[in-house]
């Protein structure tokens, strides 16, 4: 209980649901155009269990992730990873995915499933991040109260999340923000060079320069893409 005391313990707890219902915005797509086909009572069963089962293999999978990012050179890997997915989230999509609905519902939960795991990398990697900065005794309690609270969330307002996305974009841009400045900062602190960093280097850490350049590239570079696919669009 004493970790409830902790403020690092509440901003990792707040940071970990903010990257997960950012980048969760796709699987809660993914979850509404595979159970479609199927009647009200069974889209709700379906989405249920479906949901269900993908959060606990999630769960499983990026609790891995954090103790893989303890492996030198992993996370400077993973940063550069989560840079481009902070810019990406930048870049407009096109086209819609491409979901098969049924009208079966064991179908349907394989496909939730099958579906959400394959477009969880990003999850993943950015919830497993987010860990990062969190104490070390905390770290498994917040994986898991964070996906806990904030996939129910997308799943069943997945509506709303995304409306609140499109009337305020600027939620999007300080959410991409954020994956950079924890990609900049993960990186920083990889095994294969932090010693290097705190004895040539440490106001690189200290001072969270790398965590604001990779927040700075993310955007930079995200802005720059967007206008970019904006331009050859209109042409």
């Amino acid at each position: 209980m004493d970790m409830l005391a902790m403020p690092a313990f509440w901003v990792g707890l707040l940071t970990i649901i903010w990257v997960n219902l950012l980048l969760s915005g796709d699987n809660a797509v993914v979850i509404a155009l595979a159970a479609r086909s199927l009647p009200p009572r069974q889209q709700k069963q379906a989405i249920f269990w479906g949901s269900t089962a993908a959060i606990v293999l999630r769960i499983i999978l990026t609790v891995f992730a954090v103790k893989l990012l303890t492996l030198p050179f992993l996370k400077l890997v993973g940063g550069a990873l989560l840079l481009w997915i902070g810019v990406q989230l930048l870049v407009p999509e096109d086209g819609e995915a491409d979901v098969k609905a049924s009208d079966n519902l064991l179908v349907a939960i394989r496909t939730i499933l099958v579906a959400d795991l394959v477009m969880s990398l990003d999850n993943v990697i950015g919830v497993a991040a987010a860990a990062e900065s969190a104490p070390a005794e905390a770290k498994l309690v917040l994986l898991i109260l964070g996906l806990a609270i904030s996939i129910p969330i997308v799943i069943f307002g997945s509506t709303l999340v995304l409306k609140l996305m499109e009337r305020f974009p600027v939620v999007i841009t300080v959410g991409a923000a954020l994956l950079g400045w924890i990609a900049g900062d993960m990186m920083a602190s990889d095994p294969a060079i932090v010693d290097w960093v705190k004895e040539k280097a440490d106001w690189l850490l200290e001072m969270k320069v790398a965590a604001a350049a990779g927040a700075a590239l993310v955007v930079l570079i995200g802005t720059l893409m967007a206008r970019k696919g904006v331009a050859e669009s209109g042409a």
